[in-house]
């Protein structure tokens, strides 16, 4: 099993990178969200990688965090989801935004991405419904957001992500279930400079 690989970026195509590594140039599968966050061509990377092995075919696939590869690995597990499905998935979708649609129950959301549709998004949610919990899904994308060391303006989005949270775990507290707290919220009329406070009361009239 190959865990990851660290050398130099070599070449990057539409959906594949070669990275030499020891004088061996390795041809990864990525999502083509992560193409677009590599650095320029020559840079030395790191990518976490799940060697897919079949009868009439090996497979590399490369994810830029560990928290990809591991939903990358529990998509594949959804029946009808191989590995070049799941890579487009996380090619549409964030690690995060899938936890979340899982746990509301979003399944217009899980559709949009590529081969995808609502038989198949709903058989993704039947399925890791139990894998996801709403406060471990909070921590990992503050996780997340604090990795990309992001530059101007992300301040400002995690603060508004921040207020919309605490408005989904006040709702739990109130009884109402983590999918349908993460419903309303999103369908609720929200702006940044609304307060938690403020956002709880919309949810609360809109119930």
């Amino acid at each position: 099993m190959i865990s990851y690989l660290k050398g130099e970026l070599a070449e990057v195509k539409e959906n594949y990178v070669v990275i030499e590594v020891g004088n061996i140039g390795y041809e990864v599968y990525l999502p083509s969200s992560s193409i677009m966050e590599l650095p320029s061509r020559g840079s030395n990377i790191k990518i976490y990688t799940y060697l897919h092995v079949r009868e009439d075919a090996i497979g590399l696939f490369g994810f830029l965090t560990k928290d990809d590869l591991e939903m990358f690995k529990l998509l594949i597990t959804v029946n009808g989801i191989g590995p070049k499905g799941a890579v487009g998935i996380l090619s549409a979708i964030s690690a995060d935004d899938i936890r979340f649609a899982v746990l509301a129950e979003d399944a217009k959301l899980i559709a949009k991405a590529p081969g995808v549709g609502n038989k198949t998004a709903g058989k993704l949610i039947l399925e890791l419904k139990d894998k996801f919990k709403l406060e471990t899904a909070f921590e990992q994308r503050f996780i997340n957001q604090e990795e990309k060391q992001a530059g101007s303006g992300i301040h400002g989005i995690q603060e508004f992500q921040r207020k919309k949270e605490e408005a989904v775990q006040a709702l739990t507290v109130l009884g109402y279930s983590a999918s349908e707290s993460l419903k309303i919220v999103n369908q609720v009329e929200i702006t940044e400079d609304m307060t938690s406070e403020e956002i709880l009361k919309k949810c609360l009239k809109k119930m």
